[in-house]
């Protein structure tokens, strides 16, 4: 990514036109955008304003973070022109626009597209990171607990609408089991294999791990996220859908304890 307050990196323009399903995401909104290669600036709209004086600026923020998905949100110009009134739209309201508008897509696609899931499963099964398989424990916690143990803020509105999923994908997984397949215990070993190569990047020499998961809880759930999508994108099975189902597949791997810290039992 570079320094700039809009430049945006493609990963991240593709992330956030096909979570948003190319549509604005203003309520009742059906307008269709350009495509992230054809993308005006006054589409991709800042949450928290790129530059002094816009609306919503944070100063504490770094022009990377001003240019990332976290902060982006799509809109026509007619509806990013109406959240210029910073007293209505604030930064809690974008923010949760825009993840209601991309559950809705979601919920649409899965709808259009059963096998969606599917796809997405078997997809990051084959992103397999060691030879030799390795059981898994799968220990499932209630979502709003980790929430807390982990100290996850923005993120933690995310894993609570996207729960909803687990047990859809649950069902999948025992049909999956029912029919020989070890899919789940692949795809599960990888997401925790990803998190533990993230998390070692923050936690480094530090005596206290746990305290700076805490306190990066966040960043390193973009992060795993992130680096499974680069490896998906980098796979003969990569499809757009798989950009949706990702997110759901992620927030199940949560609840299972693949991501993050188990709270103490």
């Amino acid at each position: 990514m570079g320094n700039g307050p809009r430049d945006y990196t493609g990963k991240t323009l593709k992330r956030l036109f096909g979570l948003s399903g190319n549509q604005c995401s203003f309520p009742e909104c059906s307008r269709r955008l350009v495509n992230s290669h054809n993308a005006k600036d006054s589409n991709i709209c800042h949450i928290e304003a790129a530059n002094s004086g816009g609306e919503r600026y944070n100063p504490s923020m770094t022009n990377d973070q001003r240019a990332d998905y976290n902060n982006l949100i799509l809109l026509c110009v007619q509806h990013h022109d109406e959240t210029n009134d910073t007293e209505k739209y604030t930064v809690e309201h974008l923010a949760t626009m825009k993840k209601d508008h991309e559950s809705q897509y979601i919920n649409e696609r899965i709808n259009k597209n059963p096998s969606m899931l599917k796809n997405t499963i078997a997809a990051l099964a084959i992103v397999d990171l060691t030879k030799d398989p390795e059981e898994q424990i799968l220990n499932i916690v209630d979502p709003r607990e980790k929430i807390e143990f982990n100290h996850m803020k923005k993120k933690a509105s995310l894993v609570r609408q996207y729960c909803i999923y687990h047990t859809k994908l649950n069902a999948l997984y025992t049909e999956l089991e029912d029919q020989g397949s070890i899919v789940k215990e692949k795809l599960l070993r990888t997401i925790k294999l990803t998190y533990d190569t993230v998390k070692s990047t923050f936690v480094s020499e530090s005596e206290d791990s746990l305290k700076v998961v805490r306190e990066n809880s966040d960043e390193i759930f973009d992060e795993v996220y992130n680096t499974l999508y680069e490896k998906l994108e980098d796979s003969k099975h990569w499809e757009e859908d798989i950009i949706l189902g990702l997110n759901i597949v992620m927030i199940d791997a949560f609840i299972r304890c693949k991501i993050l810290e188990e709270p103490p039992r």
